[in-house]
């Protein structure tokens, strides 16, 4: 097994606003990176290949240097490219699940969105997936189409997939972040949660000391 394919997320998994100015999106990774998040993702939707890679490199050069990994949304071929940890794929990247096997050939670990949906989430980590992500639990600004599903529907997801890692996300503040982890969630996505704070660095530390804490 690859290093790569030995980790799965824990604690701070930190969503980058898609499709940045590429100095502004390296300054926040840097300042959440700095304040303790440990995952990253990278969503370059509207990128093109060859620029979604050179970004994805500079982040995955940076994560390297605080000990940090680095998730690309959608593309495995980004991914394997730049050298990431792993892929995160929604259902309209899933035709079947021969995907999480390319995934897995490139050394890069899977996570599957899956909402609240069991029966998606059952298929997805017999087809491979590394982690499980739920979601939103609470409204939230940066997807407001995505229903809610609860504190208690992500608790019943811990009870059905024990074995899984699960991945919480969607309206995640430092309101909320310890009942996540008391509801079972091996780690807390979040995005406007730490990207639109003053200081990202602070909020970062606090959510992060909160979760530790829990």
């Amino acid at each position: 097994m690859s290093r790569a394919r030995a980790e799965r997320p824990s604690g701070l998994y930190a969503i980058l606003p898609a499709d940045l100015p590429t100095e502004r999106m390296e300054a926040m990774a840097a300042a959440a990176l700095a304040g303790g998040v440990r995952w990253l993702q990278l969503r370059d939707k509207k990128q093109g290949f060859r620029r979604a890679c050179r970004r994805a490199k500079r982040l995955a050069a940076l994560c390297a240097d605080h000990d940090a990994r680095l998730i690309v949304n959608d593309s495995i071929a980004v991914a394997a490219e730049a050298g990431a940890c792993g892929v995160h794929l929604g259902r309209d990247e899933l035709p079947g699940w021969q995907e999480i096997d390319r995934a897995h050939e490139q050394g890069l670990i899977v996570g599957v969105t899956c909402r609240g949906n069991a029966q998606w989430a059952q298929a997805a980590a017999a087809g491979g997936a590394d982690y499980l992500s739920f979601g939103a639990i609470f409204p939230t600004h940066s997807k407001p189409e995505v229903p809610t599903i609860g504190i208690a529907r992500l608790a019943k997801a811990r009870r059905l997939f024990p074995d899984a890692v699960i991945v919480a996300i969607g309206g995640i503040d430092a309101d909320n972040i310890v009942q996540i982890k008391q509801a079972g969630a091996d780690a807390a996505a979040l995005i406007s949660g730490i990207f639109a704070a003053g200081s990202i660095t602070e909020r970062a530390r606090l959510l992060d000391t909160l979760w530790r804490a829990a």
